[in-house]
């Protein structure tokens, strides 16, 4: 489980300055979030939110909160739901003049009272941060105050973008809680891992973890879907880290092996190929004979079953046509996932992703037929996808209009998302939702209908 120093050196693939091994290359200069898709609020709100015993305040006038805390749709198990609460200290004019302390100090003891969590996270963003309202401080007077982690986090906007935000989450995390509590004896097995970068959409982590509970590997924690302060505060002790969105917490993952000298892998639980590739590869890293053996025959039943229950879907999507539009790790765990169903990837969307993200999709691109697509604007996705004769469109939100007006059928699989699409079921549910967008009779009838105006 420990690398070479060369490996070592380049082990961090995400990170654009480890592109080559002739070269260090420096970083990229943060940039503001206006024009990049997100600010690092919005990134440090997405790593962090999930955790389901926490309580999240933005300190920042309203707008900065918006609808943010309820976008995505992160699940967890238990009564516990904090994740989906958005408290705000909404600073206004006249805070600007007096300072807005001692407002946030009576926000935080009203939330705290109210909800009685056992963490809260307090976010600084542009404004209180241009003023140098004292964030830091209030978090420490009121952490002494309540016994539990009241944690400052320096995610005002005008510092970079969205993955800034979640690097500037991984970094709260390993400073104030990460190492901080030793989880109890009947908590850990034989093979203790945690899962970083997984935050629960549709609750796909209970896939994740059912597998993996299966050959006899137990997920400490999860950074952060379905998570507890606690638990996040014991994840020290696992033996293992495995990184699932990279862009996000690679840093984090670097940060906990350095300190702690926990070993990462980078994974992708998306198609069938991946979810084993991704099996086999976590029971190699933990390096036990008799849990590999363990994990192959799982795979290879799990595989098989799978492959009969998508048997008459695929039978219909092979070599039908999907315009993907996504970024970040999706850019290609999807392609893998597409492939696994027979179809073909015409383009998709790099716009978030890294270098070692574009040379995976070249991975499943056999016949180097993918564009990869920077520009989004609907203009161009319409384009691309009457030129190439898309049957299907894959991305976010945003785009489903734009599909959908344009007669092309339309799949969300962002964190909008209706079901969850990793692991053996995650296939199976993909190959479904496809299937039916797909063969939705309204697009022929409007299809046809345009076609005789």
């Amino acid at each position: 489980m420990h690398l070479t120093a060369k490996e070592e050196y380049f082990d961090e693939p995400a990170c654009e300055h480890n592109n080559t091994a002739k070269e260090k290359k420096a970083c990229k200069s943060a940039a503001p979030g206006s024009s990049t898709g997100g600010c690092a609020l919005d990134g440090a709100y997405i790593v962090l939110s999930p955790i389901k015993d926490a309580l999240n305040i933005v300190h920042a006038p309203i707008n900065c909160l918006g609808n943010g805390y309820n976008q995505r749709t992160s699940e967890a198990a238990g009564k516990q739901g904090y994740y989906m609460y958005g408290l705000t200290t909404a600073i206004n004019e006249t805070d600007l003049i007096f300072g807005s302390e001692d407002k946030l100090r009576q926000g935080v003891i009203y939330a705290y009272d109210r909800f009685q969590p056992k963490g809260i996270f307090i976010y600084n963003t542009c404004v209180p941060a241009l003023t140098g309202e004292d964030i830091e401080g209030v978090s420490a007077e009121l952490a002494s105050r309540f016994k539990i982690p009241v944690v400052p986090v320096f995610s005002q906007g005008f510092s970079g973008n969205k993955n800034l935000g979640n690097k500037i989450a991984g970094d709260t995390l390993f400073t104030y809680l990460i190492g901080k509590k030793d989880p109890d004896l009947d908590i850990l097995s034989d093979y203790n891992i945690n899962l970083i970068g997984e935050y629960n959409i549709k609750g796909e982590l209970f896939l994740i973890k059912k597998a993996l509970k299966s050959i006899g590997i137990n997920v400490l924690s999860t950074i952060t879907g379905d998570s507890t302060v606690e638990e996040i505060m014991y994840s020290h002790k696992s033996g293992l880290n495995v990184v699932i969105c990279s862009k996000a917490l690679v840093y984090l993952a670097r940060k906990m092996k350095e300190k702690f000298g926990i070993p990462y892998i980078e994974e992708s639980f998306f198609g069938l190929s991946s979810t084993g590739k991704a099996i086999m590869n976590i029971a190699g890293s933990i390096g036990d004979g008799k849990l590999m053996e363990t994990a192959k025959k799982y795979v290879k039943i799990r595989t098989a079953g799978a492959h009969d229950n998508i048997r008459e879907y695929k039978r219909f999507l092979t070599g039908k046509k999907a315009l993907l539009y996504t970024g970040g790790v999706k850019s290609w765990s999807l392609v893998s996932a597409l492939n696994d169903l027979g179809m073909k990837v015409i383009a998709t969307g790099v716009k978030k992703s890294t270098e070692e993200d574009k040379l995976r999709i070249k991975e499943f691109d056999e016949n180097g037929n993918i564009m990869l697509l920077d520009n989004g604007n609907p203009l161009n996705l319409i384009k691309i996808a009457r030129e190439n004769g898309a049957d299907i469109m894959l991305a976010g939100g945003r785009n489903q209009y734009t599909a959908v007006k344009s007669l092309i059928p339309f799949l969300d699989v962002n964190q909008e998302r209706l079901d969850p699409y990793v692991s053996y079921e995650g296939l199976e549910l993909l190959a479904k939702r496809i299937y039916y967008e797909i063969k939705n009779p309204v697009f022929k009838l409007l299809r046809e209908s345009s076609a005789n105006l």
